[in-house]
């Protein structure tokens, strides 16, 4: 369904070296279908295209957003999303009060837990959240938390017990705290950390900062590790900001932010990760990702768009990939894939943006096309 709503590709990128974004002509955004809100007896059913409004929603006032595609309003900055099951309902998490909500359309957020981040890490505090690979069975919840003395992967359990830390001991710096988590078909927990302001910490096979880790629901290496004994599965990393894995293919994405370029990558466990798939040598800020067949969507975070990709059979990128929903609904950091298709987004417009009254928001999207200068 998601493939079918690509456009034709015209350029083909052979992933054998760094991509350089490139400055499109500026075209207006539109705003997206209205996706459907379950319940509701009219309207597109959930992944499926809708008609585009006639004109942008009106603005704001204080916490009440007009804009049928928010979900949730006047949050502090949303660094990580996870979709509960259905698609209704999502889990968020603040990045710098720590706390994790529940969201749903029309429905006040409620808190379920809150955990001891640091809001003085740079990069830091929680940036990565993801539903246990049995989360039908056990309602867990990992978060990647920087905490005073480390970033560390905690586990959330149902009935208001305190988070229970899974793995600890991960560096934290001056810089480069940022993390996030995603999960793969084989019930993995994969983990993306930051090299904590020490570049040469990446490379090291030693260190856990820097890496794809890829560990089992107690912390441990996991069991079908190219190294079994080993958590890492890949290095070179330095400030991440999303990890997402495609459900059907199984490929694994990461974003990362250096001081030279931002780039994408496509991880394999056990292969160092080599050149970047694709980079953007302007620096937009690349942070949560999402994967399906034919399509990767990165947010942007200082770009305040969200830039699509579509990767092709032999590691090859199509069509033309550009920002899109640019400067909708200014800086975008978290997203996430729903099980019905929606793409789920969060906003930092309280960190360094221009926030409107109703910011931070949760917003929930058509996964948009490439190639064009709107959501389609």
């Amino acid at each position: 369904m998601l493939v079918a709503a690509l456009l034709a590709g015209c350029a083909e990128f052979p992933d054998s070296g760094p991509r350089d974004w490139r400055e499109k002509p500026e075209l207006d955004v539109q705003a997206g279908p209205q996706p459907q809100v379950p319940g509701e007896p009219q309207g597109p059913r959930p992944g499926q295209p809708g008609p585009n409004p006639s004109g942008p929603p009106a603005a704001p006032e204080g916490c009440v957003d007009p804009d049928p595609q928010v979900i949730a309003t006047c949050l502090e900055s949303v660094t990580a999303i996870a979709v509960l099951p259905g698609g209704v309902a999502a889990l968020v998490a603040e990045r710098s009060t720590g706390r994790v909500l529940r969201v749903e359309q029309g429905v006040e957020p409620v808190e379920i837990a809150r955990l001891p981040a640091d809001p003085t890490a740079a990069d830091g505090g929680v940036t990565g959240l993801v539903l246990s690979p049995s989360y039908h069975e056990d309602e867990l919840i990992y978060a990647y938390v920087t905490t005073a003395t480390d970033n560390q992967v905690m586990r959330i359990a149902p009935g208001g017990d305190p988070p229970k830390v899974v793995l600890a001991g991960i560096p934290r710096g001056i810089s480069g705290n940022g993390g996030a988590l995603t999960t793969d078909a084989n019930g993995a927990l994969l983990v993306a950390t930051g090299d904590a302001g020490v570049p040469t910490a990446a490379d090291d096979p030693a260190s856990l900062a820097g890496k794809v880790l890829r560990i089992d629901p107690f912390g441990a290496a996991a069991r079908d590790n190219p190294d079994p004994t080993s958590r890492v599965v890949a290095g070179g990393l330095h400030n991440p900001g999303g990890l997402c894995v495609d459900p059907v293919e199984g490929t694994t994405w990461v974003t990362d932010r250096t001081g030279q370029r931002d780039s994408l990558y496509r991880v394999q466990p056990g292969k160092p990760l080599g050149a970047p798939s694709w980079t953007w040598p302007d620096r937009p800020g690349v942070a949560g990702c999402a994967a399906v067949p034919g399509l990767v969507a990165v947010s942007l975070t200082f770009g305040a768009s969200l830039y699509v990709l579509r990767p092709g059979p032999d590691g090859m990128f199509t069509g033309k990939p550009e920002p899109t929903l640019k400067n909708a609904y200014g800086r975008l950091h978290a997203a996430a894939l729903g099980p019905d298709g929606l793409l789920w987004l969060g906003t930092v417009n309280k960190i360094g943006g221009a926030p409107v009254s109703s910011d931070d928001r949760v917003i929930r999207i058509q996964p948009p096309s490439a190639g064009g200068g709107g959501v389609d």
